[in-house]
């Protein structure tokens, strides 16, 4: 082979390189343009929602749903804040004790189903994910009839213990596979050393469970913070979480949208800032194994 053929067999790879980054450029441009795009079009109905909770009730209508508020007013938030205090310390009531105790449950089943196998452990495991898949619809009438007969209809305990129960499934999917990829000779070194049931389960696998927690109490806290069907029919006005007083922000006479708006923002901020400040942490948990297997 020549010495001018060796040459353009050197060259030619750094040419087609070069060739080509206009191209990946241009991928990418019209990549990020259409995603900026999108974004834009997802957050529109938050736009909307900011802007009318800060405006005041003179300046709410629909020829100028689009425009910034010519003052600020804080009076929406403020009337929203007053209706919904009640309503916004039921939704706490209801959500930390019900997002706690089934993280600690889920926890529990997928310690046993990962690290205590038995005779029919992944029948039993099947089951309990089939709970994942039960409509709410369908239950509501004998949940409603079996919860009158217990005396917990039109409580805050009652829907605690039903988000607690529908959050286990989920809840031990997540830790069972979370364990699952934590090495047998851990659990058999502290058989070894003489720990139990629990010493394992505390000393060896809690420890390592930090993300798997993140993962599952960022998901419970939401789902049970936004439910609104369980609310709506198994509690009373006295009782109500937020997200079903919010829709009953409107009068009788005339909607009162900067009201309405400053609600729904109120309603949404606890989730919002959770994804916020421990979002993160729940990508890390992801990561870690939560949802693998």
């Amino acid at each position: 082979m020549t010495a001018d053929a060796v040459r353009s067999e050197v060259l030619r790879p750094r040419s087609l390189s070069r060739a080509r980054r206009p191209t990946v450029r241009a991928s990418r441009f019209v990549l990020y343009a259409a995603l900026l795009v999108m974004a834009a079009f997802y957050l529109t109905p938050v736009y909307v929602l900011l802007v009318t909770g800060l405006k005041g009730f003179d300046e709410v209508s629909l020829e100028r749903m689009w425009d910034f508020p010519r003052a600020l007013s804080l009076t929406g938030s403020a009337d929203a804040f007053d209706k919904l205090a009640p309503n916004l310390a039921n939704s706490f009531r209801l959500v930390i004790p019900a997002t706690l105790i089934s993280a600690a449950i889920g926890s529990l089943n997928g310690y046993i189903l990962a690290k205590w196998r038995f005779r029919g452990s992944e029948t039993l495991f099947t089951l309990i994910l089939f709970g994942m898949f039960i409509p709410y619809q369908s239950i509501l009438i004998p949940l409603l009839k079996v919860e009158s007969a217990a005396g917990l209809y039109n409580t805050i305990t009652g829907l605690v213990i039903i988000h607690i129960i529908y959050g286990i499934p989920i809840t031990t999917l997540i830790f069972r596979n979370y364990y699952v990829g934590i090495p047998e000779e851990l659990v058999e070194a502290s058989r070894m050393d003489g720990a139990g049931f629990f010493g394992i389960y505390r000393h060896i696998l809690l420890p390592l469970s930090i993300p798997g927690f993140v993962v599952v109490l960022i998901w419970q806290f939401t789902s049970a913070w936004n439910d609104f069907l369980f609310a709506v029919t198994l509690t009373g006005q006295d009782n109500w979480p937020i997200t079903v007083a919010v829709n009953n922000l409107a009068g009788s006479f005339s909607v009162a949208c900067n009201i309405q708006m400053a609600g729904a923002l109120i309603a949404a901020l606890p989730t919002l800032l959770v994804y916020i400040l421990l979002g993160k942490y729940f990508m890390r948990g992801l990561l870690a194994g939560s949802l693998k297997g």
